[in-house]
């Protein structure tokens, strides 16, 4: 622990810093004793057999289990991740309108998909087209449903069938990810812009910017990097929910370890859970460290973008005087 006091806490003395490396070592004996008695009960249980943890050692396993359903939960992710940030920036817009013909059915479209979990909406958007589809088939949408099917939806994999639409997992996957985390995102959006000091948009209206030249150019950029750590966590949250679709038997990698191959090795679901979530683990520090790297380059590149008035750049000379002149007479010399 650092010795420096801070707006947090004073620094701590000899007597604290005694006291607290002394609970720092309790703490690891604690789960140095926690960890062993697991790894007692595991080989109590046989669960460190070799044939039981074998089957991840073979390049089959992972090429036609693991693999796969890694590229599945990846797939839906990166879909998923790309329309969420759509849907967010829209709707989170749409709720700091000054129209409230925009306002009101942003928020009301927000609340609700927020309100309801997730696991809900997959079921919902798996099962519900199927039982209403031909209803509005046989009324005057029925036009407007196959119409929106065939030129949008069938990019997922949607097909009509004599005026029944038939969503696959994977699209009910994607949509159910996109309107939670996509209304959790536009939350998101609205908090960011607000964060802006209002000055900054006072200061753009007063050189006769429109409200959509003041968000896009002013608002916004700012807004990204203070909302850059919740987007990512957000985004990390999406990547991990893609595992709910083990529900609706969609082939992501949490089917390939708790079905696939605890089904044909040895019905080893925990060594296969433990294996999977080193997988998710690794995924997910990848995209941290990624979006930490993105926050230092634009940090970085945010100091030196642009250049400032002041010692050594002195101000924009007068009519009628030269740089020089001007600086030697601010700085009280006379010119040679």
């Amino acid at each position: 622990m650092t010795k420096e006091a801070t707006v947090l806490f004073d620094a701590p003395g000899p007597r604290a810093r005694a006291r607290n490396r002394l609970l720092t070592v309790v703490s690891a004996v604690v789960l140095l004793a926690i960890f062993g008695a697991l790894a007692w009960r595991f080989n109590d249980r046989g669960q460190f057999a070799g044939e039981l943890w074998s089957p991840f050692l073979k390049w089959t396993v992972w090429r036609e289990m693991i693999l796969p359903g890694l590229g599945s939960t990846l797939k839906a992710a990166a879909v998923a991740a790309v329309l969420a940030m759509l849907f967010g920036i829209v709707f989170g817009l749409g709720r700091l309108s000054d129209h409230w013909w925009v306002r009101i059915p942003a928020g009301a479209v927000v609340e609700f998909f927020r309100a309801i979990p997730l696991l809900i909406l997959i079921f919902l958007m798996f099962f519900v087209p199927n039982k209403i589809s031909p209803s509005i088939a046989d009324s005057s949408f029925g036009t407007f449903q196959r119409v929106l099917v065939d030129d949008f939806f069938s990019l997922f994999g949607v097909e009509i069938n004599a005026g029944t639409v038939i969503v696959p997992a994977f699209a009910a996957v994607v949509f159910g990810l996109v309107l939670y985390n996509g209304s959790v995102l536009a939350e998101v959006v609205r908090a960011g812009v607000l964060s802006i000091p209002k000055g900054q948009s006072e200061a753009a209206y007063s050189i006769g910017l429109r409200k959509n030249g003041v968000m896009r150019l002013v608002l916004l950029p700012q807004a990204i990097r203070v909302m850059m750590p919740a987007i990512v966590s957000q985004l990390v949250v999406l990547l991990k929910d893609t595992a709910l679709g083990f529900i609706i038997a969609y082939s992501e990698l949490l089917n390939a370890g708790f079905n696939l191959i605890p089904a044909n090795y040895h019905n080893n679901k925990i060594q296969a859970g433990i294996v999977i979530a080193v997988v998710y683990i690794a995924i997910n520090m990848t995209v941290s460290r990624f979006a930490t790297w993105l926050e230092r380059r634009s940090r970085r590149s945010r100091k030196t973008s642009g250049t400032t008035l002041g010692a050594g750049t002195g101000a924009p000379p007068a009519p009628g005087m030269s740089v020089r002149e001007q600086t030697a007479g601010g700085s009280g010399v006379a010119p040679a």
